[in-house]
């Protein structure tokens, strides 16, 4: 039997619940040995795995040295690091596959014969900008990290256009694009029920994401609908107050979220999918996140923002409607603008648009950076 390369996917996540990295995994490991390093278990199909310890606090920074700018120290001093720096196995990899900045001075430490490939799944230095001491103090940080370690990998992808475009204009990364799309699923659209028209959303719950605009525009709408929210209880007390928003008025329940296998024939159930996410910083102004695809898969409809990339997708294949702005009250008029026939026209439209929305089309860019490395390694001396 020849010789499979070797490959390690690093990713300072639970690998089995990471969407992007776990198709990553899945479509590598048909061609390469491949291993996992990430908190939680090992995943399927994959030659080993390196577990990080759940106590280890991935994104912990010590704050008195991140405020003195020793950012060498900031890296060096976190637990995960500090634990991976030895055990991760030098020069035994023909490629690394690091998810994320973090990732990334662990992996080209390494020193893969192929060299190292980073997938950033946003714009790092300002992740959390609407966030004063992250603006201040955290950024920089992450912009070093861009500087001095993403600009040695030997390809790069992000989630989007705007976001790759920032990359390059600010750090000179020319990184290419793989979005964050589902899996494709053979399903057709379900046919309208005759009673109100159903619209979903699903996700976490976090204020930074409209949902108390959403609940205020299905309750204010004067339209025929309901919203049912599949929601991660990230933000706790936010559960609490979108079932005091919409008490009384019958029209909105909150569900505990479903296993993502399970998401898509979940969500196939329902008319439109609603995703109007307010553009706190600039990862969310950009952003075109994997619900959106995921609402394709299910053959739903779209009502989205004005979000660039967003608003992009769903004219260019006719999935829905583009509200006028983020407010509840633009929202609502989206609703109300809703027919029948018109929401029967964007399932049919998702339907059309599934098979070139999809992860199999997408991680193509995956695949072409990751072969180049593996060829490069064949050709190294090193071999």
């Amino acid at each position: 039997m020849p010789h499979r390369q070797r490959l390690l996917v690093v990713s300072f996540s639970r690998v089995t619940d990471d969407a992007r990295v776990l198709k990553q995994v899945q479509l590598l490991a048909e061609r390469y040995e491949v291993t996992t390093c990430g908190y939680g278990v090992r995943p399927e199909g994959v030659a080993a795995h390196i577990r990080i310890p759940d106590e280890l606090v991935y994104w912990y920074k010590d704050r008195a040295v991140l405020m003195q700018g020793r950012f060498a120290a900031v890296y060096r001093r976190n637990a995960v690091v500090e634990y991976l720096w030895d055990r991760l196995p030098r020069g035994q990899f023909d490629a690394v596959l690091a998810d994320d900045v973090d990732t990334v001075p662990l992996a080209l430490r390494l020193a893969p014969r192929g060299g190292v490939h980073a997938d950033l799944h946003e714009y790092a230095p300002r992740e959390k900008e609407d966030l004063l001491r992250w603006r201040l103090f955290v950024g920089p940080y992450m912009a070093w990290l861009c500087r001095k370690y993403v600009t040695q990998c030997a390809s790069v992808t992000t989630v989007g256009r705007g976001i790759a475009e920032e990359y390059r204009r600010v750090f000179g990364i020319p990184a290419t694009v793989v979005t964050n799309a589902a899996p494709y699923v053979d399903l057709s659209p379900t046919p309208l029920g005759g009673g109100p028209l159903r619209l979903v959303h699903s996700g976490n719950a976090m204020r930074s994401r409209g949902l108390t605009e959403l609940v205020d525009a299905v309750v204010r709408a004067n339209a025929d609908v309901t919203l049912d929210l599949y929601l991660m209880p990230t933000e706790r007390d936010l559960l609490d107050e979108l079932a005091e928003r919409s008490a009384g008025s019958g029209l909105v329940t909150i569900h505990d979220p479903v296993p993502y296998s399970e998401l898509i024939r979940t969500l196939n159930q329902y008319d439109v999918g609603v995703h109007v996410l307010p553009p706190v910083n600039f990862n969310n102004k950009w952003a075109l996140p994997n619900k959106v695809f995921d609402y394709v898969q299910a053959r739903l409809g779209l009502i989205v923002g004005p979000s660039p990339e967003m608003a992009r997708m769903v004219r260019e294949h006719d999935l829905g409607v583009v509200t006028e702005d983020f407010s509840a009250a633009a929202l609502a008029r989206a609703i109300e603008g809703l027919t029948p026939d018109r929401v029967t026209a964007m399932k049919q439209a998702a339907h059309a648009s599934a098979h070139e929305l999809s992860a199999e089309t997408q991680v193509q860019g995956w695949e072409r950076a990751i072969d180049a490395l593996m060829e490069k390694a064949r050709r190294s001396p090193a071999q």
